[in-house]
């Protein structure tokens, strides 16, 4: 399935997870979305991801409002997802794919997906016997397609596309900041999918839009190559050059957004060389960020009278750095401390500065995180 679509597709797909909300903070904001589907499609656009858990259901049922509702069913492509780790049991799970046709009324899923397959859920989706149920349900009719989204590493991958060479598709975690990254891995996730020959649907060509406002080193080395483009074009651009993509997924939140991604998305045009020498400036400019040089050992948090997840508080911090997200961050120290100290807790005893073997100066890094992120 490694050649679904030809060079001249349009490869930009549109993710409805993060779609606009009404003043209400919960709604969403469905006239806009109409807007962004509207424009969507009468670029070339046809490819729509949402999945059973977004935004509770909200997201399934905005495609039906937006999107079944007001175009014929051979002018789309919708995908979902089935997420058995939300699930009670089997019943319950395999029941997610029957109330996502009833939010959508899509009558069918183009592409159906097993949701964020990683080491802590594998055991789940085996036990439910939700691989077989897939294929049930692609000779029933109601999928023309399966895979399943990706969030482990390579080695697992490629255990699983040995066993289950019928897959069709994946959709796996891809942008040029984790190409390398060791937790990430995408560059050798990509690679594993290449070698089974299966196709790939890109999730997070942004990073959460992390790479749509980069820090201002950044944003020079690409003002100075091409001022007229955005910093998201370059992201987006960078994985659908890639071989074996089906289309690369932007989770647009606006028209504004929409209008961007199709302005460099309709007529696509691959990376040159030239531009793959940017992206290598791009890295090194990240990479010269100063941040905290934790190596997460733990030994600071084992006798902390506060509980505080320093580890966790400093990675925070570190990706606040590198790409300047500052309410992502945010969001993601609250989880961080969630039922345990903050960073503003610090008693400043020096227990944790005694058991660094990197001797960080931790007190007052942690003093530098309370100011940022809380």
């Amino acid at each position: 399935m490694a050649e679904w679509f030809g060079k001249d597709v349009f490869k930009l797909g549109f993710g409805l997870m993060r779609l606009p909300k009404l003043e209400d903070g919960v709604s969403i904001d469905i006239p806009q979305v109409c807007k962004m589907v509207d424009l969507f499609i009468e670029a070339g656009g046809t490819y729509f991801d949402t999945a059973y858990v977004y935004d509770g259901g909200r997201s399934e049922e905005a495609a039906k409002a937006a999107l079944v509702d007001r175009y014929p069913r051979d002018k789309f492509t919708l995908a979902t997802k089935l997420n058995a780790r939300v699930s009670t049991s089997e019943e319950n799970a395999k029941q997610q794919l029957f109330t996502s046709l009833e939010r959508t009324g899509a009558g069918y899923f183009d592409y159906y997906l097993l949701h964020a397959i990683g080491r802590g859920n594998i055991d789940t989706y085996n036990k439910y016997h939700i691989w077989d149920f897939v294929k049930e349900q692609k000779e029933a009719g109601l999928i023309r397609h399966w895979g399943f989204s990706f969030h482990a590493d390579p080695e697992l991958l490629d255990e699983l596309l040995t066993e289950h060479p019928d897959v069709e598709f994946i959709q796996l975690q891809l942008n040029y900041a984790d190409w390398d990254s060791e937790q990430v891995q995408s560059r050798k996730c990509w690679e594993v999918a290449r070698k089974h020959g299966v196709s790939v649907t890109v999730m997070e060509p942004v990073k959460g839009g992390a790479l749509a406002n980069p820090i201002p080193a950044v944003q020079e080395i690409f003002k100075a190559a091409d001022p007229d483009v955005s910093p998201a074009s370059w992201a987006i651009r960078y994985v659908a050059s890639l071989e074996g993509i089906i289309t690369v997924l932007s989770g647009m939140s606006n028209v504004e957004q929409m209008e961007d991604n199709i302005s460099f998305m309709k007529n696509f045009k691959p990376y040159t060389e030239d531009e793959y020498k940017v992206i290598e400036k791009v890295k090194e400019a990240m990479a010269a960020v100063p941040t905290i040089a934790c190596t997460a050992c733990h030994y600071c948090t084992d006798g902390c009278p506060m509980s505080i997840p320093i580890p966790e508080i400093f990675s925070v911090r570190n990706q606040q750095l590198v790409y300047n997200t500052i309410a992502r961050a945010k969001n993601d120290y609250a989880r961080a401390t969630s039922e345990k100290g903050k960073a503003s807790d610090c008693i400043q005893c020096g227990q944790c500065e005694a058991a660094c073997p990197q001797g960080l100066p931790i007190i007052t890094l942690l003093q530098e995180c309370a100011e940022n992120l809380e």
